[in-house]
């Protein structure tokens, strides 16, 4: 149960009541103020200051001041007399407890109001924001709108200023054309004329020349005929190409890495076992350990684990050399539980490659080690 707080102080005027209340060492965050209209309560725990006040106040003009362990009210009065006493007198508990309930659903209402006005103030400071960003937007717009069209009048202006520059060009270079050609039948006229006075003079001789030159042109154009070569004869022409066992021709071959297969590749089949009698309805390409490799790890990747182990007994008795082929079918024995064979493919596998190890010459196999751990 929380200590009343009797050791406060009050003064009063005509309009104003000041009371002063000692905190009594407790932290100002730890103070909670309420104020209504007949009632004021400070809870401070494990202290309690509460008061039913003589007359009502305007709760919204007065004043709370913390500080120094004190806090001091400023209550101002709603009607301008002198209190008798802080507190009215002969206030039973249940009169206590509605004034309380009265203040509280009175706080309520008016912080529910108070979020209302300021959700409405908002609001409509919102909406005057929008309309503001809307007509700053229109004029922007407009502006743009503005500079388009002055660009499209300029525009417009300049390709009929140019047009109007073509045509005159066009109209002085058609004037200079008529000019010339103007000159050039003056030109024929005069020499038509002149012509025309030699003409008698000159007339027989000119026929004699025109007969020997129609003659010239008759012989020549018989040789002409003569000298035209027969057409030829039909015929078939044979094209003997180089043979290849690639599909790729000679020129975008390469030539080192086709041999480095073939060989390989022969060394393969040399090394086959040839009395396997699966390898009959195989085509060639089929044959090849690696392609079998690839075979089985795909099928593996799609779980049949049993059709990849096929895959990879026919490759080893291809080439019992490679060591992937019995890691690889021992990881398919591993996925069907049969462990005592995948031991026995792993065992394998390590002593093909430790062979392989000791065929290396030490000082490369030092450096293919530093490589591989980026020493």
């Amino acid at each position: 149960m929380p200590l009343q707080v009797s050791d406060y102080s009050w003064q009063q005027t005509e309009t104003a009541v000041f009371l002063s209340v000692p905190l009594r060492g407790v932290c100002v965050r730890d103070a909670d103020v309420f104020c209504a209209e007949n009632y004021l309560k400070v809870n401070f725990a494990p202290f309690l200051f509460e008061v039913f006040l003589y007359a009502p106040i305007d709760d919204e003009s007065s004043k709370a001041k913390i500080g120094n362990d004190t806090i001091v009210f400023t209550l101002r009065k709603k009607e301008a007399v002198l209190w008798e006493a802080l507190s009215v007198s002969g206030v039973d508990k249940e009169m206590m407890q509605r004034i309380r309930e009265k203040s509280i659903l009175k706080a309520q209402e008016r912080a529910k109001e108070a979020t209302e006005a300021k959700a409405a103030t908002r609001r409509e400071d919102q909406k005057y924001a929008l309309n503001v960003m809307m007509k700053i937007e229109d004029e922007e717009r407009e502006k743009i709108e503005r500079m388009k069209e002055n660009e499209r009048v300029k525009a417009t202006k300049e390709l009929e200023a140019w047009k109007r520059h073509q045509r005159k060009a066009e109209e002085q270079k058609r004037i200079q054309r008529e000019d010339k050609l103007h000159q050039q039948e003056k030109q024929i006229e005069e020499g038509n004329k002149l012509k025309h006075k030699s003409f008698p003079r000159n007339s027989t001789s000119k026929n004699l020349a025109t007969k020997g030159r129609n003659s010239e042109n008759i012989f020549s154009e018989k040789l002409k005929e003569d000298s035209i070569p027969a057409p030829r004869s039909i015929g078939s022409i044979q094209v003997n190409f180089t043979p290849r066992v690639f599909p790729t021709a000679l020129r975008e071959s390469r030539v080192a890495e086709e041999e480095e297969w073939l060989h390989k590749q022969a060394e393969a089949r040399r090394t086959m076992n040839t009395d396997i009698p699966e390898l009959s309805d195989l085509k060639e390409e089929e044959k090849n350990p690696e392609w079998l490799k690839d075979k089985g790890n795909k099928l593996f990747a799609t779980e049949n684990y049993l059709a990849a182990i096929n895959a990879y007994n026919l490759a080893i008795r291809l080439n019992t050399k490679i060591p992937l082929l019995y890691l690889n079918r021992a990881a398919c024995h591993l996925k069907l539980k049969n462990l005592h064979k995948a031991i026995e493919d792993s065992s394998k596998a390590c002593r093909i490659m430790k062979l392989h190890l000791r065929l290396i010459h030490p000082t490369k196999l030092y450096k293919m080690m530093l490589r591989r751990f980026g020493i």
